[in-house]
């Protein structure tokens, strides 16, 4: 089989390089700098080879020297000079010339985008605006910007963090606050960042393509109101990375790998918890992020590894990952980054379900999740925890709080915390003990242990998680609560044995979401809330005293996660959720409309329908008939109390209560 001989450089010549590599193809692959050398990662079939070959006729004379026949140009689409050379030294050898093309952005060049031909003709275009003007062209052409009336204090350089980039930077004049030394490709975060910090109005950039960055650093200028002057990308003729690819498939006799771009020939995704930070990976999640041509996650997360040398993607919608590895085959180890462990409240979840296993070996690694790393700083077991996130959710935590021993939930910021900690308070909780980390990994790593109102006399971070302790917990079954232990008035109640009996045919989930029609005291809100307390109860009344009742009854059973809806039913219905589940105890004789209304919603919808008077009960039939539900049973209930007379028990019969159970479908 031929060797082939690659002129990289760029993310595309060292893909290509390991992809030939792993077919047995010997590969000789010639970079400018030591740099270039060290983010070429060894292989037994790839040779590298440092420094200039001196040319046009240098090139030629290498070529002629090992009988190279297939010479591939991967370098950087603004290196014309030296793609000049390569091609003039191909003719000369006769070897043949494959120039790999660089994938072109998706950003249109909209008004915000000033287009020029050249770093000159960009200096030219800035010599008289005002401004901080941020430079991202490189360490080579950075004595352009020198032309600039007073450039050290408006240019702020950005180039390589490499010996010879700094030190061309600081001949020029380039050093403390205007020059910054780091490696690429940056996310549209970073960009932002940096933009904002100096107070940029200008930023010089060329167009390095969607694996260089160049899209983030538009969307981060756009963000921050600076504009763009863009050096025009020269004209480039060659070949996208799938059709190169193809052709080397034809040149040297290997086996074609399916229709499209041909990926890299092992295309292996790792969803990796990384814990507080990369201090907490496991060794062999170090070595495979190490090893990662394309690193994935959030902003935060990416900011917390070592990219030097790696194409970022800052993204953590797993549709959004999916579908740009899909359209990016050229990259073959991907590291997907995720905070914490990959089990917990992670994005894991949705991105393992998306990945098509015939294009991708999934790898998983486990991290310390914040539970475990807050409980073990605080000396806490967690076993006995109850899970659970308010982050970017709504959450109960009052529910499981009183009813709970330890309840741990992430959180986001200084808001969040003291919005859960006022709950509490307010619902009667202020004498459990809440313990509050903050920025975990961070130097603003911080735990304060207080009751709710001492957390609410304190500031907290961004990154919040909470271990609430509850050393006396109602642990008691919450159906069946006596009647005269809710606050009445004048409203109608359903009584205690017809409650128990309905809430239980209705057969709730913890994460239910019901609706509770004519919810008069809001005794069965209450029950339902207390049941289904990972879910929502809506209580809907038209009556304002009692509404009234079930908010006085909703704090003094703890139940957060009823909702009062004022008004009737079925208007009052329309801008809610979806409901699970509906129990109708007075229908003010809309019932028809209320289930057409539910049906709406959920034609699976599970529904309990009380009738107190044989009318009632003839509508709900009819209903029934009307809307073809599913009727699962009727059950008429006769309940006697007992009451003393004299050193005698009478039983008091109380009236018949029908229960109707149906659902849509």
């Amino acid at each position: 089989m031929k060797d082939v001989f690659i002129f990289s450089g760029t993310t595309e010549g060292r893909t290509l390089a390991r992809w030939l590599a792993s077919k047995g193809v010997m590969v000789h692959v010639r970079v400018a700098t030591d740099y270039g050398a060290e983010v070429m990662e060894s292989d037994d079939n790839i040779d590298v080879q440092v420094g200039s070959c001196g040319g046009a006729e240098g090139i030629a004379r290498v070529i002629s020297e090992n009988m190279y026949e297939i010479v591939v140009d991967a370098t950087h689409p603004y290196a014309t000079t030296v793609s000049k050379h390569i091609r003039e030294g191909c003719q000369q050898a006769g070897a043949e010339y494959i120039r790999l093309r660089r994938e072109d952005s998706n950003v249109s060049a909209d008004s915000d985008i000033v287009t020029v031909d050249s770093v000159a003709d960009a200096v030219e275009y800035l010599k008289d605006r005002e401004g901080v003007i941020l430079a991202a062209t490189g360490s080579k052409e950075l004595d352009r910007y020198t032309a600039i009336p007073d450039y050290r204090d408006r240019v702020v350089a950005r180039v390589l963090s490499t010996m010879d980039s700094v030190k061309r930077a600081a001949e020029l004049g380039f050093e403390g606050r205007n020059l910054i030394c780091a490696q690429g490709p940056f996310s549209e975060d970073v960009n932002y960042a940096t933009l904002r910090q100096i107070g940029a109005r200008y930023l010089v950039t060329k167009d390095s393509g969607t694996v260089g960055g160049y899209e983030e650093k538009v969307r981060a200028a756009r963000r921050a109101g600076v504009t763009v002057v863009l050096v025009r990308k020269p004209d480039d003729s060659g070949y996208p990375y799938g059709e190169v690819v193809s052709m080397l498939e034809q040149r040297l006799g290997i086996p074609h790998e399916g229709p499209g771009l041909a990926p890299v020939e092992r295309r292996s995704v790792l969803l990796v918890g990384i814990g507080m930070g990369p201090g907490d990976m496991t060794v062999r999640a170090s070595e495979k992020v190490r090893e990662a041509d394309l690193l994935v996650g959030a902003r935060r997360m990416l900011e917390a590894v070592d990219t030097s040398g790696k194409d970022v993607l800052s993204e953590y919608r797993s549709d959004v990952i999916v579908d740009y590895l899909d359209s990016h085959p050229e990259y073959g180890r991907i590291a997907v980054l995720l905070s914490g462990d990959i089990g917990f409240y992670s994005g894991a979840k949705g991105l393992l379900s998306k990945l098509d296993r015939s294009k991708y070996e999934v790898e998983t690694e486990a991290g310390i999740s914040s539970a475990v790393y807050l409980c073990s700083k605080i000396g806490e077991t967690w076993q006995d925890a109850y899970l659970t996130s308010a982050h970017g959710r709504e959450s109960n935590i009052v529910g499981l709080v009183n009813t709970r021993p330890k309840v741990f939930t992430l959180l986001s910021g200084e808001d969040t915390v003291h919005a859960m900690c006022r709950q509490l308070f307010d619902y009667g909780l202020n004498d459990v003990t809440v313990t509050v980390g903050q920025d975990f990994g961070y130097p603003t790593e911080r735990i304060f242990s207080g009751t709710p109102s001492e957390c609410l006399d304190n500031s907290f971070g961004d990154l919040c998680v909470a271990l609430i302790v509850n050393g006396n917990p109602d642990t008691r079954n919450p159906v069946g609560i006596p009647d005269e232990e809710f606050t009445r008035g004048d409203a109608p109640m359903t009584k205690s044995e017809v409650r128990v009996l309905s809430v239980a045919k209705l057969k709730l989930s913890p994460d239910s979401v019901v609706y509770d029609v004519g919810a008069g005291t809001g005794s069965v809100s209450v029950e339902m809330a207390l049941t289904a307390y990972e879910g929502k109860v809506y209580a809907i009344e038209r009556e304002d005293v009692a509404a009234d009742l079930i908010e006085i009854n909703k704090r003094k059973f703890k139940a957060s996660n009823i909702e009062v809806v004022r008004g009737l039913a079925p208007d009052a219905m329309e801008g809610l959720p979806a409901p699970t589940h509906a129990f109708i105890g007075g229908s003010a004789g809309n019932l028809k409309e209320i289930v057409q209304c539910l049906l709406g919603k959920n034609p699976d919808v599970r529904i309990a329908i009380n009738s107190v008077t044989v009318e009632t009960m003839s509508e709900t039939l009819q209903v029934i008939k009307d809307l073809g539900l599913v009727e699962e049973e009727l059950v008429n209930v006769t309940v006697a109390r007992s009451r003393r007379l004299g050193r005698y028990h009478l039983m008091t019969g109380q009236n018949p209560v029908y229960i109707a159970v149906v659902r849509g479908r």
